[in-house]
């Protein structure tokens, strides 16, 4: 869908869109025609400008029949009034709305069409059999009348939008058509051209530099490891950059420690770490951030063949750190040890944040309401929980400590890749931190309830979710851009 911008209302919008805020339509405000007769059926209908809430009918405007949609913005709900946008008109046959964004000040304008963009967003290139009325059909928002600032502040949001769009198609593409190799391939036709210079190893590269860890969760698999970096250097030269870690296990049957069949079909996103990073980077180059970032994704899939790392095995870490491996379907903390530790010999960060759908205990502590934020600095937890508040990807901080660590000593290797079952997010957190330098500030973040949705959200369809994108690029913007 496309967003315009102009000072009048085009006359060829099939749908006029009115922001209402709380305490719903008011007649003498609505810039239609049959403004009363439109205000007082909303009324009848029980519509109050609540967040989420909408009203559509038909009214006379300009000599034409034409739909009107009222949309709630509460007090300043305003991407999620956005969304409703998408939500209600993707499917109707509208093909373009207009916006009466003269009521609304730059910030809250642009917001509207944020929201609509993200919420637009569909996934139908193997739905070879939609009828009509099942394809989307609203291609343009015009937002007419917006205020200064508006226009400006879209082209970055744009950018936002378009890094949580490319996150939501790898995410959601089946496992084999996003594997390592490809991941890697989709990558470079994304970013090169926004600037972004990849690096990539294969797997006897990372075989010379002792990634063992990494390497023996790909065993079992027919489809080759990678470990991709993507360098943004759009700041001062030689300054450290600031780095994201992200888990891509683009298939995870769980290897040898094989998972039940129902529900096997979902762990296509159990690469959303790395399918969140490359989409953060896609925003943060996208709008030419002043600041230099890497982001690096851990690729593999983990399959049981005659290869495949059985329980009991050790393997020696790139760090040099062997790890009794219990259970081979806690993998994603084998790919991501090694990841961090080659992130922080390769670029040295003061920062790194690691991104994966690390446990199912994580939904067992916020279901799907929240990621779990764990880190060795309390100002840098508070700077990711405070970026989640305010771009919508929310944060929950959980506890690190060495109670906690002790649970992952193993009588015959340095540790377990796994503790008991209870604490399980934080004993993964805590195998994560045994790979950090000292003085290297680090977050974990585990969005394993986050990074797919079963049911439409406010932003999102069912599926994909993008989360994470908003969230990194906002902890940029506020913490290492002027």
């Amino acid at each position: 869908m496309d967003i315009r911008f102009s000072a009048d209302r085009p006359q060829d919008a099939d749908v006029i869109v009115v922001p209402v805020g709380k305490g719903g339509a008011d007649a003498a405000s609505m810039p239609i025609e049959q403004s009363k007769t439109v205000a007082a059926a909303a009324s009848s209908a029980r519509f109050e400008g609540k967040p989420g809430q909408s009203f559509s009918t038909y009214a006379e405007e300009g000599g034409k029949t034409v739909r009107v949609l009222l949309v709630g913005t509460g007090k300043d709900s305003f991407d999620r009034a956005g969304g409703t946008i998408a939500a209600q008109l993707l499917t109707t046959g509208a093909k373009h709305a207009v916006l009466i964004a003269d009521g609304l000040d730059g910030d809250a304008a642009s917001d509207m069409a944020y929201g609509a963009k993200l919420r637009s967003w569909r996934i139908d290139t193997y739905r070879t059999t939609l009828k009509d009325h099942e394809k989307p059909s609203l291609e343009t928002l015009t937002l007419a009348g917006a205020k200064d600032g508006a226009e400006d502040r879209w082209t970055r949001l744009g950018a936002i939008a378009e890094g949580v769009a490319f996150t939501r198609e790898l995410v959601s593409e089946p496992a084999n058509i996003i594997y390592p190799e490809s991941f890697v391939e989709r990558a470079r036709a994304k970013l090169e051209p926004l600037g972004v210079t990849l690096r990539v190893l294969d797997e006897p590269e990372m075989e010379k530099l002792g990634m063992n860890a990494l390497l023996g969760v790909s065993l079992g698999s027919e489809k080759p490891a990678r470990l991709l970096a993507l360098e943004y250097m759009g700041g001062k030269d030689g300054e450290k950059p600031l780095v994201f870690v992200g888990k891509g296990v683009t298939f995870d049957t769980g290897g040898i420690s094989l998972k039940q069949p129902q529900g096997m079909e979902d762990m296509k996103w159990d690469m959303g770490g790395a399918g969140a990073v490359a989409g953060a980077m896609t925003a943060i180059a996208g709008r030419k951030a002043k600041t230099n970032v890497v982001g690096i994704c851990g690729l593999v899939e983990n399959m049981p063949d005659g290869r495949a790392m059985r329980p009991g095995d050790i393997v020696t870490s790139m760090s040099g750190q062997t790890i009794e491996v219990i259970n081979t379907d806690a993998e994603g903390r084998l790919v991501l040890c090694d990841a961090l530790h080659w992130a922080q010999e390769t670029y040295q960060p003061d920062t790194i944040v690691d991104l994966a759908t690390l446990t199912g205990a994580m939904l067992i502590s916020l279901g799907h309401e929240q990621a779990g934020c764990f880190s060795n600095n309390d100002g840098l937890a508070d700077r990711l929980i405070a970026a989640g508040e305010q771009s919508g990807d929310p944060l929950w901080r959980l506890p690190l400590g060495k109670a906690y660590d002790k649970l992952l000593d193993s009588p015959i290797a340095d540790m377990k890749n796994v503790g008991p079952r209870s604490a399980g997010s934080i004993t993964a957190a805590q195998f994560l931190q045994r790979f950090i330098k000292e003085g290297v500030k680090w977050a974990h973040l585990d969005i394993a309830g986050m990074a797919w949705s079963d049911k439409d959200g406010p932003v999102w369809a069912k599926g994909a979710t993008g989360f994470g994108v908003r969230l990194l690029d906002r902890f940029v913007a506020d913490n290492y851009e002027g």
